[in-house]
């Protein structure tokens, strides 16, 4: 096979893999109760795809095929067990994950890697693993941290699931709304760390990727939640320049410098069309605002052409959803380009406090200094903001301004 032909192939195969890796698992867990054993099993069928399908082709049913495999691991690990027998029956009624029902077994998945008693280092890692099926060692290269230190997050979140009680299950009524933030709240917090890193590279594409391919996930099993909606639609629009956000050499490219001409704009305009179709349920929420400021960005032919009124009474829309020091401080950048670096400064200034650790105030303070003819103080704004950033394309940007 030649390169860009095994390169398709792989591409197909990565992609079967994501899909259907996070819904057997989700059906096993659903039959055994147990994640470790559904991994397990989960983990020897994809073994055996990775055995006959490059060789067989992948099958018109893959989740079938992975199923029946599961099936048979099980068969070969258990058949000396009685213990497991009830298990074993469990696993030969189960119906093919091809016709997934009305609430999907992915759904309870996501919710329960997600429960709010878990910590967020753990939800993150234990929805990586379970949902997406990524191995332990790429989701410690994805967050700089120990592959030894992941499996032991991923293990505590396990055995906290089982002795908190905490049901495999989608909540109901009032519990629905509180639970579904923190998920959200989950994969939006993935989509950043792979779009602009805390570390090591600049960005993790894969990592964004992994993040709107779950969003578009709970939106195919939640179309009618607004909020879900807001947050796919915020994702893409992001991804949508994503191609423009570097130039060759790695550098961070500022969206003002960016060339628009390399943004996706049929994406732009798919996501602003899911933007239209979440304001009809008459449920405004901070991911539908933000996915507005990000729509008006996206859709300015040119930054001069730029609708900051628009987006200033948006982010002080978010403000009302989400009254936290770094809103208002994207608030203050607005306003700067509505009525000047004055009267945003005097704002900016006003979270010296409560931004002191941030390096984002530091580099926006910066700005409006130099706007006001006060290079110097913007030059100590600015080692400040280089200081407290370890992301190598902000701290190469920050540097230039002072060097």
């Amino acid at each position: 096979m030649d390169d860009p032909g095994r390169a398709a192939a792989d591409a197909a195969l990565t992609r079967v893999f994501r899909e259907e890796a996070g819904h057997l698992t989700a059906t096993l867990v659903r039959l055994l109760g147990d994640f470790d054993q559904a991994e397990d099993l989960v983990q020897d069928a994809l073994l055996a795809a990775l055995e006959h399908w490059p060789r067989e082709g992948i099958p018109d049913r893959p989740g079938a095929w992975l199923l029946i495999a599961a099936r048979r691991k099980a068969i070969d690990r258990w058949r000396r067990e009685a213990r497991y027998a009830g298990k074993l029956a469990l696993l030969e009624q189960a119906g093919a994950p091809d016709a997934p029902p009305a609430e999907d077994d992915r759904l309870r998945l996501i919710f329960t890697c997600c429960h709010p008693a878990l910590s967020r280092e753990a939800q993150l890692a234990l929805t990586l693993r379970a949902v997406c099926g990524l191995p332990t060692a790429a989701i410690a290269r994805a967050f700089l941290t120990s592959e030894a230190t992941v499996a032991q997050r991923i293990v505590r979140a396990k055995r906290k699931i089982v002795a908190a009680g905490i049901p495999f299950r989608v909540p109901t009524g009032p519990l629905l709304a509180a639970r579904l933030d923190e998920v959200l709240a989950v994969l939006y917090l993935l989509f950043n760390e792979g779009y602009l890193a805390s570390d090591g590279a600049a960005a993790r594409p894969d990592l964004a990727e992994e993040a709107a391919w779950l969003a578009g996930l709970l939106h195919r099993l939640l179309p009618e939640e607004p909020e879900v909606l807001g947050l796919l639609a915020l994702l893409r629009l992001h991804q949508a320049r994503a191609a423009a956000r570097f130039d060759a050499a790695g550098r961070l490219v500022l969206l003002r410098d960016q060339d628009r001409a390399r943004w996706d704009h049929a994406a732009i305009a798919a996501a602003s069309a899911l933007i239209v179709e979440a304001t009809q349920a008459r449920r405004p929420g901070p991911y539908q605002v933000q996915a507005a400021i990000a729509a008006c960005h996206a859709e300015a032919a040119t930054w001069e052409a730029t609708d900051w009124v628009q987006i200033f009474m948006l982010y002080h829309a978010l403000y009302q959803h989400q009254p936290t020091p770094v809103v208002r401080l994207n608030r203050a950048i607005a306003l700067h380009y509505v009525v000047g670096p004055a009267p945003a400064l005097v704002e900016v200034e006003a979270l010296a406090g409560a931004l002191a650790q941030y390096h984002l105030y530091h580099a926006t303070h910066a700005e409006l200094l130099r706007a006001l003819g006060r290079p110097d103080e913007a030059r100590a704004a600015d080692a400040r903001a280089l200081a407290l950033t370890t992301n190598p394309a902000e701290r190469a940007l920050l540097a230039e301004r002072l060097f």
